[in-house]
């Protein structure tokens, strides 16, 4: 009991920290994936080739947004560092030349999805479903300057711990997509009837919205009137924008492996009939909702550690960072219990399709099996980012997700060489199962050797 209580005491603090930066954190995420949740219920309520319509086109968009929004989480850990440090007379320039890439991103990424589309053909996918998809991406494009913007300012926001804001606007986000969805997918006051890709030109107009919302909070707000972000504008510095792309792309990187792989997945389930594709949208969609808790405790775990190691100290960064993954593993375990058993009630949420139903229920227990090392991944990733220790996570991550989930996947899935028949969209998800034990693993080992170091920030030169 004196130990157990010694244990307690030494930790508490550290638990009330992730707890303090979490709530907002938390719900920031929820509503982003929030938005993707009523997209795919609103577009499956319309029809599944609807549903199958916005995974396709996300297959496209999510890998290219989230590696964008990869590179940017560069700028927590480096203000981060800055705050704890009291070197904020740097902050500034370092949101500029975040700017700048978000603007540099935004252009490359018009190219990929104006590009992208090409693809189709090589599909074999219905022309119903394929001139949805492509309708849809034209739309969300429009929205893409807005959700780079969006996310230097976010991360400025994050590192000052100041997270009430970006909540806020998450939650009027969601609630303005809703009413969105509904006017362009049915074509409502004088809209034109866009069913599923409705969602895309929806989606761009709430990217808008939350980019000018949090603009305008941080040109209020005392908070950041010391940082003077206007008042004297940076030039691009090559020095620093390859401070902020050394940590930044290993991270981007690391998503888009990772996000691809579902991306890809989803594409090469395409073939099979969007009855398949609607299935695996329903699981994923409802495992990316969950995977919310980890990866929020994983962005506060990054703000936390790398205060410590801008105030110098180690020891804290090290109890931060380890009580994360004490916090996820009992989450985890909680989230596969419920899972498992509320199963079918969550897929009733997206379908009434009988035939849909029975094969997403059946993944969702497979999603249940994944959780523990999925969630202590994204938390082991999250303080390895605040140690700025980020190639590592990369390689990692490339490794697992493509040589082992999409190369073992598409053995499982398209041939008999291991089972007696092709399994299909289930030899994807064992596939999943693998990459991502596989991934926690590896970034575990590497959070204990970085956090025991006596100079762990020179870890990632390693």
């Amino acid at each position: 009991m004196p130990h157990s209580h010694r244990f307690y005491n030494r930790y508490r603090k550290q638990i009330l920290d992730i707890l303090a930066l979490l709530g907002p954190i938390l719900i920031a995420q929820l509503t982003v994936v929030g938005m993707s949740f009523v997209d795919t219920v609103m577009a499956g309520n319309v029809g599944f080739t609807d549903l199958a319509a916005v995974a396709v086109a996300a297959s496209f968009v999510n890998p290219i947004t989230l590696l964008m929004q990869g590179i940017l989480l560069a700028l927590t850990p480096l203000i981060a560092y800055q705050v704890g440090a009291k070197l904020t007379n740097r902050t500034a320039n370092t949101v500029h030349q975040g700017v700048y890439l978000a603007i540099a991103m935004t252009i490359l990424s018009w190219l990929a999805l104006a590009y992208s589309p090409e693809l189709f053909s090589y599909l074999e996918i219905e022309p119903e479903l394929e001139a949805m998809a492509r309708q849809y991406l034209v739309f969300y494009s429009y929205g893409l300057p807005a959700f780079a913007l969006y996310h230097v300012l976010r991360c400025l926001n994050e590192a000052y711990s100041n997270l009430k804001a970006i909540m806020l606007i998450g939650v009027f986000a969601l609630l303005l997509n809703i009413p969105l969805n509904y006017i362009f997918i049915n074509g409502l006051m004088g809209a034109p009837k866009l069913g599923g890709a409705g969602c895309g030109i929806a989606t761009a107009l709430v990217y808008w919205f939350m980019f000018i919302a949090l603009f305008v909070y941080v040109q209020r707000s005392s908070k950041f009137k010391s940082l003077n972000l206007l008042s004297h504008w940076n030039p691009p510095q090559i020095t620093k924008l390859k401070k902020i792309l050394g940590i930044g792309l290993p991270i981007g990187a690391s998503i888009f492996f990772e996000v691809s792989l579902f991306s890809t997945i989803a594409l090469l389930l395409a073939p099979l009939g969007a009855d398949v594709v609607a299935s695996h949208q329903i699981a994923l969609n409802f495992t990316s909702m969950v995977f919310m808790l980890p990866l929020s405790i994983g962005i506060s775990v990054t703000i936390l550690v790398g205060n410590k190691l801008g105030e110098q100290d180690h020891k804290g960064a090290k109890h931060a960072a380890w009580t994360g993954i004490g916090m996820c593993a009992s989450f985890a375990i909680c989230s596969a219990i419920l899972t498992v058993l509320f199963r079918h009630h969550i897929v009733d949420w997206y379908t009434d399709d009988s035939h849909v139903a029975v094969v997403a229920a059946s993944l969702m227990l497979m999603a249940a099996s994944y959780q523990l090392p999925d969630f202590l991944q994204v938390v082991a990733a999250g303080a390895l980012r605040g140690y700025q220790d980020t190639k590592y996570v990369m390689m990692v991550t490339m490794l697992s997700f493509w040589p082992l989930g999409l190369g073992i996947g598409s053995i499982l899935a398209f041939t008999d060489w291991v089972t007696s028949e092709p399994m299909g969209v289930y030899g994807f998800w064992v596939a999943m199962i693998i990459a991502l034990t596989c991934c926690c693993l590896s970034l575990v080992v590497r959070l204990r050797k970085i956090s025991n170091l006596t100079d762990p920030l020179a870890a990632h030169q390693q």
